[in-house]
């Protein structure tokens, strides 16, 4: 066991310490804006700029076709992790943090085990070599068999675990809300490393999950850097600014970099709770281009497009060249948009009544439309062998096909 140089953390972090601090700032907000802005609250006035925006009426171009559902456990409620299912080998694995792990046949929905447990299950499943593995709100980390779900090894990081571990290069990958980033022996559970970035006072709730490529380890940090690190002892390879601190209070120099980058052959891309995406050159950390649109919630690419979902719930769609504006698409204002995947030809998102929204991927015009539940839908929607698979924030789980 041997661990990389690291700078040390400025100090303790508390779980939820962000979360109480961001929950401050807003409260002092409310109290500035004064009397009418409570009232505001309790107004019918259908054009409230606060309001989310009404769904429109279209002719879609597009069928979808819920092929099964079934529950995980009790979801994620209010803690605003964002959990999503994994899939691999044809099975889909969800994690609840009140009902353990489950495997499901892909196709028909039929569960295959289930490893019921105590431990709050906030981060996860990652699915790799073999293993299914999931964290959770005290720092516990546990490692299933993917064919039986056997309870494998069990390890421990120091703070809550709201991002999905990653598996690879015999390496289980945990990043952990206090910035650390802890690789564990796929085999056994024994530390190999770990690598340390400083946490901002004030930031987004929520991290991206690690990225592998070869021989490397990308991670998105709250203060709006994207880092690569050697995935065999940590060492830092590289470090580039997606999204800049600036301003003048903590709310303003907000920039993290919550969702998962996307590693696309050589070029690696990201996007900040800032407004800005960027496309760099993996191997290098050599910066390609910069785009004004952008989000916390991160990227999914297409053939030739990049879908990318605004901070304000606006969608766009970028060349994946270039970074120029392709389409934007404002329908989805203030629903609470969910990050965005490709299906065939289409950007798909969840929003926060539970609707699933395909969207054309050359122009950004709606093509399909399903009420998925009423909870929200938080994480990113999955695509594999052309299924899609979605988990909203109650448990529900789906999968849907699209046809023409």
């Amino acid at each position: 066991m041997n661990a990389a140089p690291a700078p040390a953390p400025r100090g303790p972090v508390r779980p939820g310490y962000r979360l109480v601090r961001a929950a401050l700032v807003a409260c002092c907000v409310l109290a500035v804006a004064g009397c009418s802005t409570v009232r505001g609250w309790f107004s019918d006035d259908e054009d409230d700029a606060t309001a989310p925006a009404a769904l429109v009426d279209f002719a879609p171009t597009a069928e979808v076709q819920r092929l099964w559902t079934a529950n995980a456990g009790k979801g994620e409620g209010r803690l605003g992790v964002g959990q999503a299912p994994a899939v691999a080998d044809g099975r889909v694995f969800t994690a609840a943090v009140h009902g353990g792990v489950r495997a499901f046949d892909l196709r028909s929905g039929e569960q295959a085990w289930h490893y019921p447990s105590e431990l709050r299950l906030s981060g996860g499943p990652g699915v790799g070599e073999g293993l299914v593995v999931a964290g959770d709100l005290d720092g516990n980390v546990v490692a299933l068999d993917a064919a039986t779900g056997e309870e494998r090894w069990t390890a421990k990081v120091g703070n809550e675990v709201i991002a999905a571990p990653v598996v690879g290069f015999g390496i289980v990958f945990v990043r952990s809300n206090d910035g650390r980033l802890t690789a564990f022996d796929a085999r056994n559970g024994e530390r190999r490393w770990f690598w340390v970035h400083d946490v901002p006072s004030l930031s987004v709730r929520g991290n991206g999950s690690p990225v592998l490529g070869p021989g490397y380890v990308f991670v998105g940090n709250d203060d709006g850097t994207l880092v690569a690190l050697s995935a065999a002892d940590g060492r830092p390879l590289w470090e580039i600014p997606v999204g800049q601190q600036e301003g003048r209070t903590e709310l303003d120099r907000m920039a993290d970099v919550d969702g998962q980058p996307v590693l696309d052959g050589t070029t690696i891309y990201a996007s900040s709770f800032k407004g800005t995406t960027v496309a760099i050159d993996a191997p290098s950390g050599q910066p390609m281009w910069g785009s004004p649109n952008g989000g916390a919630g991160g990227v999914a690419a297409g053939y030739s497009v990049l879908a990318v979902t605004g901070t304000d719930g606006t969608v766009f769609g970028l060349d994946k060249n270039t970074g120029g504006a392709l389409w934007q698409q404002p329908g989805l204002l203030r629903r609470g948009v969910s990050p965005p995947s490709v299906q065939g030809d289409h950007a798909v998102v969840g929003d926060q009544e539970g609707y699933l929204h395909w969207l054309q991927l050359y122009n950004g015009e709606f093509a399909a439309r399903t009420k998925h539940g009423g909870d929200p839908i938080r994480g990113k929607p999955v695509v594999a062998d052309g299924i899609l698979v979605v988990q909203d924030t109650n448990g529900r789980v789906a999968a849907y096909q699209l046809g023409q």
